[in-house]
């Protein structure tokens, strides 16, 4: 199957991880067969209205800051080839490969199913996650806004929240974050991979462009608001080159801190990366996947608790290293944003809110 300009994924198989039969998604037998009029069509971005029962996902790991996290959306069109998220799409017999980027699912009811959890008389407050799986302002945000009445709702209930994204689209909703930070109730991560566009435009093709996100980065630190950075994944021989460079933009634009992780391909998102390296980097390949082995003890992934987010190894202490080292350079600050917890005031239930 040949790269499709503007998508992340070379390829669209299906998994066989939930004994369901393995085949190739719909499309790419279209994708094999030569035009006979001229190209075949883009693919185009397909949006589903998902109705979930509840919204809030809790999770105990032990390596995760947060014990619980919202998912605006399902599926993310950025397309970033690495993205750990894309094996969810299996859950759905959809291709964590073009499936995961082309066919999202939205949560529209996402704010009303929040305040109802948020109104019940047990809830014990502790900060929410948004972008833990897929970006909260990926470009259907645009139309749905759908993370925009999350934080309406955040509002409203002083309720404390982490947001990570990869998008400048967040500015767009600067005055509630600009209201939630004033009493110390938000904080915001800001991901930045590479700061080369020729890197970017295949490693997470919808993405905005790296200066953008610099930018952001600027604009929401003069409005108050809380920033750190998120060089992650680091990928060896591809993106590690410019570990010491974008610590030190990201600083410059005054992010408090910078977070990284080695990159991470659990499941099917190893062969999509494989089939991503052999297409956009064909003459390293075999290096990237060998470094990429030592840091995950011999295997494309290491799924346990602590090191998967840290690696092992060599090359992990060497890239831990360059990073403590870059941070000193640029002066910044390890200290954990601790988000207050004491403000929170329940919903007003329909009753109250007549008076």
């Amino acid at each position: 199957m040949a790269w499709e300009k503007g998508r992340g994924a070379t390829q669209n198989s299906q998994s066989a991880r939930f004994n369901l039969p393995q085949r190739q998604a719909d499309g790419d037998w279209l994708d094999a067969i030569p035009a006979i009029d001229g190209p075949l069509p883009r693919r185009r971005t397909q949006v589903t209205v998902e109705q979930p029962r509840t919204i809030l996902t809790r999770n105990t790991s032990p390596d995760i800051a947060f014990d619980r996290s919202i998912n605006a959306y399902r599926g993310c069109e950025h397309g970033c080839i690495y993205c750990f998220a894309r094996p969810t799409h299996a859950y759905l017999d959809l291709s964590p490969g073009l499936d995961f980027e082309t066919k999202l699912f939205a949560k529209p009811d996402a704010a009303a199913l929040l305040r109802a959890e948020l109104g019940k008389p047990n809830y014990a407050v502790a900060p929410i996650a948004m972008g833990t799986n897929t970006d909260p302002y990926q470009p259907i945000e645009k139309d749905w806004r759908i993370t925009r009445s999350l934080l309406d709702v955040m509002v409203e209930t002083r309720h404390p929240t982490f947001i990570t994204t990869k998008s400048d689209r967040i500015l767009h909703d600067i005055d509630l974050l600009a209201d939630l930070a004033r009493d110390g109730l938000v904080a915001v991560m800001i991901s930045v991979t590479s700061l080369d566009p020729a890197i970017a435009r295949t490693l997470e093709p919808r993405a905005p462009h790296p200066l953008r996100r610099i930018a952001a980065i600027e604009k929401l630190v003069a409005a108050g608001i809380p920033v750190s950075a998120n060089v992650s994944p680091v990928i060896p021989a591809i993106t590690d080159h410019e570990i010491e460079a974008i610590v030190a933009r990201v600083a410059a634009a005054g992010a408090r801190d910078v977070h990284f992780i080695p990159v991470r391909l659990p499941h099917e998102v190893a062969p999509l990366f494989r089939a991503w390296l052999d297409t956009h980097y064909p003459d390293r390949a075999a290096k990237v996947m060998a470094i990429i082995n030592d840091l995950r003890g011999g295997r494309d992934n290491d799924p346990a608790f602590g090191s998967r987010m840290r690696g092992q190894g060599v090359w992990a202490d060497l890239i831990r290293a360059r990073f403590v080292k870059a941070r000193k350079r640029a002066g910044l600050n390890p200290d954990r944003i601790t988000l207050r917890t004491d403000l929170f005031r329940p919903p007003q239930g329909a009753q109250l809110s007549l008076f």
